[in-house]
């Protein structure tokens, strides 16, 4: 996904940045630091070894992901949407109504995203409610899902 999202871009022109490849150069999320590029192999394997172990995937467990991969943050650049495209893919994988987090919700999302290990109902009401938004785009689709 990080390929398809930024070959083609400036960054892919740079040297040191990577298309597709791990970071280079430490980077950080909202002030906060990530996880170093000589661990992010190690702790990306780590977080889908425990992911894949989970049998049925709930909302919870998707976000839950999100997180976890925002915060080792493992490209130089293009993080959020790789995450966020994931979280997609992996709702529809799991059955559950995706969503797209609209551009008046980001202040939310990234307070729910630093909130999440001390709160969890930030970051799971601004993925529901931006659920519920793509519920009734799909209701005007007349396009059928799970409730």
């Amino acid at each position: 996904m990080h390929a398809w999202l930024k070959s083609g871009t400036s960054d892919s022109r740079k040297s040191w940045f990577g298309v597709d490849e791990y970071k280079k150069l430490p980077n950080e999320i909202g002030g906060h630091e990530t996880t170093s590029p000589e661990h992010v192999a190690k702790e990306i394997r780590q977080l889908l070894d425990a992911y894949n172990a989970i049998a049925k995937k709930t909302l919870d467990d998707i976000i839950d992901f999100h997180v976890r991969f925002e915060l080792i943050h493992p490209f130089q650049d293009g993080n959020g949407r790789v995450g966020r495209l994931i979280m997609f893919k992996e709702c529809l994988r799991a059955n559950i109504v995706p969503f797209i987090i609209p551009a008046d919700m980001k202040m939310f999302y990234y307070r729910g995203l630093s909130e999440w290990h001390r709160e969890r109902g930030f970051l799971r009401d601004t993925c529901l409610a931006s659920q519920d938004t793509f519920k009734r785009s799909l209701d005007q689709g007349r396009i059928p899902y799970n409730h």
